[in-house]
């Protein structure tokens, strides 16, 4: 038995070891701050609508603060080339960080300060501001990632962002839960805005890192226009780039209408803050880092085109779970086991995809094209949720609005599906020679 320990353990560490070298823990960190601003104008003010007596229609028409995020790629150019004044000197990577993560704090404190029962326009500010913050925030922390992890890193950095993701937005989500119930929304947001600070961290640990073209100064309007086309015009030229493209946009719209209508299927089914705290939050948490090290494993054993097939079948299907609790009621058992399965999904779901995106970008422009590849991901989903949704619950019932949003979600399996046998997503990958997963 020493014998069989000794020869295992030595595997073990080996097969922990590329978890533990500095740029995926720095992706880890850069993950938490990046979750967090999501949750602020995600699931938690979607609680603090609902209970503060806020419509449907005007709850779900919040979620098109996140459309912002959406519109990233537009100033994404202005992250890789504008030099600031002063923080300039740190680096262009580092001083946009923390200019972000400075903007980020700022605006979830005035989002936790704005009473939704006083101005509901105050708050829908708020919001916006924290959206255009943290979608700025993501900019930085998606091209910083990239350019700090190396080709043989990416599954295992696209894993550790995910954790962090997770962390940092269950994490925020939790705090302003259990916060709020005993001292108020103010507090609570103030002391999640605190959640900037890993990624700072980062910046100073990791230092600025190295670029694979140097930033050239926008001069100018047509230079401006430059920096937003050159990056786009590449990805373009790419053989079946259109198509892939097409995937992105639909491939989340299901899951999308799904994850942003949530909050409201609990609180209409009469789930205490403790218990959306206990399952959404705490068990699902657990659930999501379960897929994720599913998703690597996955991602290993199958290689990237196949993992990312099967988590867009797991995603599809886990949609179902939603109507199965809406059927069901108030039932703590059928909660845990659909939390559980869709953060599960989610979890290997964001390692295959990340990944994939990840491997998309052409890393001579690494914050333009993630932005527009990460954006595009969410956008159709967002703008449905926001316009619509609400009005679609009240129409049709959960039940039905949940098995709809499984229907939506299977076109992006099957083009997914068809263009892996048409060879389309191998020729559309930047410097696929290195990149590239069987």
């Amino acid at each position: 038995m020493t014998n069989t320990a000794s020869r295992s353990s030595p595997g073990m560490l080996a097969s922990l070891k590329p978890y533990l070298e500095p740029a995926p823990i720095g992706a880890l960190l850069l993950g938490i701050s990046s979750g967090f601003p999501y949750a602020m104008i995600g699931a938690t003010l979607t609680t603090r609508l609902a209970q503060d007596g806020i419509d449907k229609r005007s709850v779900t028409a919040f979620s098109l603060a996140f459309l912002v995020y959406n519109l990233k790629f537009l100033w994404a150019p202005a992250v890789d080339r504008v030099r600031l004044p002063l923080l300039g000197r740190y680096g262009q990577r580092r001083s946009w960080l923390w200019l972000a993560a400075l903007a980020v704090a700022a605006s979830v404190v005035f989002l936790g300060a704005a009473n939704p029962q006083a101005s509901l326009e105050t708050v829908a500010l708020a919001a916006v501001l924290v959206g255009v913050a943290g979608a700025t925030f993501d900019i930085v922390i998606d091209a910083y990632r990239i350019e700090i992890l190396q080709p043989r890193q990416l599954g295992v950095g696209s894993g550790m962002s995910q954790y962090g993701w997770r962390i940092g937005s269950v994490s925020a989500g939790a705090v302003a839960l259990l916060v709020a119930a005993s001292s108020g929304w103010t507090l609570a947001y103030t002391l999640c805005a605190l959640l900037v600070l890993p990624a700072t961290f980062v910046g100073f640990w990791l230092g600025e890192p190295a670029r694979h073209r140097d930033p050239v100064p926008m001069k100018g309007l047509g230079a401006a226009l430059s920096s937003v086309v050159g990056p786009l015009s590449e990805f373009f030229r790419r053989s079946g780039a259109w198509l892939v493209l097409l995937f992105v946009l639909i491939h989340k719209i299901g899951d999308t209408l799904a994850n942003l209508t949530v909050r409201l299927l609990l609180q209409d089914l009469h789930f205490s803050n403790q218990e959306i705290a206990t399952y959404d939050v705490g068990f699902g948490f657990i659930a999501y880092l379960a897929g994720i090290f599913i998703g690597g494993v996955l991602y290993v054993r199958l290689g990237m085109k196949r993992a990312v097939l099967l988590s867009l079948v797991l995603m599809a299907v886990s949609n179902l779970s939603f109507a199965a609790l809406a059927h069901m009621g108030h039932n703590n058992d059928m909660l845990a086991f659909t939390i559980g399965f869709e953060n599960a999904a989610s979890g290997i779901g964001g390692v295959a995809v990340v990944a994939y995106l990840s491997a998309l970008c052409n890393l001579s422009y690494t914050a333009s094209q993630y932005a527009l590849l990460s954006a595009a991901a969410s956008v159709v989903g967002r703008l449905v949720t926001g316009t619509t949704a609400g009005g679609l619950i009240q129409s049709m019932g959960y039940v039905d609005f949940y098995l709809m949003t499984t229907v939506v979600a299977l076109p992006g399996v099957a083009l997914f599906g068809w263009m892996m046998h048409r060879g389309l997503v191998d020729r559309a990958i930047a410097e696929v020679d290195v990149r590239a997963a069987a």
